[in-house]
């Protein structure tokens, strides 16, 4: 090996889905980094190779095996999906591997926070867009803020031309996305921590560019919940009218349940209704999709009441064959690689993003990031009196 090949940073990417292959193609472009990507799916390779990306088959399911592969390498970056991620980025911890995180997984991730320490190991989690750069966003308004009262995070991933009956297609596993709409909704009301049911309190929101859209309460604030003197916190989920309907009368009949007796025999609806429903959300190659991400503020700024809006609206990259949820989700998680990579961002134990956003700097250089692929936030702002809201930077 040359000494060009020494100075890389070996970059080991666990998960070769959409988003995965979209954060393997994006660090293997920079020729700061080697890039190798692990998938069961051994028909990912050829994709992976053409764009520069070693590629290795293993069924990172297996108990143990996630250490073994990730000895070699400087860097991993966690891309599986959400039921086997918290178990993969434990195996990381283990190994003593700085480890950039997008796995949706249910558990909480501050019980790995000792071994993280123990380890020396710096983990950022939930580095995805929601969580992840509403998390950023918000870390950086508790430190522009004199007071937060509320934050608002309305996301969602759609198709840009809804079909029926379903008017949705997956960006990523449908899995997830049942766990989603099935898993209580916890948000802060009052300085309380509440829990509703999923897809409750509906709401329309106008989407300049998009239409109206249907916004439900979701379980997405996640690290957000343990974050101090914010009277009102909410996540809500964004998809077109009739969607959430639709669902709710699905969960209302039991096809969501986990385990369910009929005529005697235990039966798993939920594992029938994913696999159905996984040929009829199905996001082909041409399905083009929009990631629409609203994040509102309230709160006193220099002593005066102020309503800060951060917008952003992003589409399928036609050029790159790269869908905006993969865009969206993936490239943040790069941006902070580059960080771990570069020295910049060190504090070890497991670091949510709102975390990183609290330093300027950081926060500066990820924003510049995503401006550079396209990624870029409008923001307005307004008093909390006023409808309309003021331009004041793109």
């Amino acid at each position: 090996m040359n000494d060009s090949q020494n100075s890389l940073t070996r970059v080991v990417v666990l998960g070769a889905g959409r988003v995965g292959l979209a954060i393997s193609r994006d660090l293997a472009a920079d020729p700061r980094f080697a890039v190798t990507a692990v998938d069961r799916d051994p028909s990912r390779e050829e994709l992976l190779t053409r764009h520069g990306v070693s590629f290795r088959a293993a069924d990172l399911g297996q108990q143990g095996l996630v250490r073994q592969l990730v000895a070699g390498f400087d860097l991993v970056v966690g891309a599986v999906p959400g039921w086997m991620g918290f178990r993969v980025l434990r195996e990381v911890i283990e190994a003593g591997k700085n480890v950039v995180d997008i796995s949706f997984f249910e558990e909480d991730p501050f019980l790995l926070q000792e071994l993280a320490e123990a380890h020396g190991v710096t983990a950022v989690v939930d580095c995805g867009v929601a969580p992840g750069l509403s998390n950023l966003v918000l870390g950086r308004m508790q430190e522009e803020f004199d007071s937060i009262d509320s934050f608002a995070c309305l996301v969602g991933g759609l198709p840009e031309a809804p079909t029926p009956p379903w008017n949705y297609r997956a960006p990523y596993s449908p899995s997830d996305v049942i766990e989603m709409y099935t898993r209580p909704a916890r948000l802060v009301r009052e300085g309380k921590q509440i829990t509703l049911p999923a897809l409750t309190e509906p709401e329309p929101v106008e989407v300049p560019g998009v239409g109206t859209l249907e916004a439900f309460n979701t379980d997405g604030l996640r690290t957000l919940l343990s974050v101090k003197n914010i009277p009102h916190l909410v996540e809500k989920t964004l998809r077109y009218p009739g969607h959430r309907s639709q669902i709710a009368l699905l969960a209302s009949g039991g096809f969501f349940d986990v385990e369910r007796e009929v005529n005697g025999e235990v039966i798993r609806p939920r594992e029938v209704s994913t696999a159905l429903l996984f040929e009829q959300w199905f996001q082909g190659e041409h399905d083009y999709d929009v990631t629409v991400l609203r994040l509102v503020t309230e709160g006193i700024r220099q002593g005066a009441p102020v309503r800060l809006v951060h917008d952003l609206v992003d589409h399928f990259d036609r050029e790159s064959g790269i869908s905006s949820m993969a865009r969206t989700t993936g490239y943040p998680c790069t941006a902070v690689a580059r960080l771990l990579a570069q020295g910049d961002f060190t504090e070890p134990g497991i670091a949510p993003p709102e975390r990183i956003g609290a330093n300027r700097s950081c926060y500066d250089a990820i924003l510049t990031d995503l401006k550079q692929r396209g990624v870029e936030f409008q923001v307005t702002e307004a008093s909390p009196s006023q409808d309309e809201l003021l331009p004041v930077s793109s």
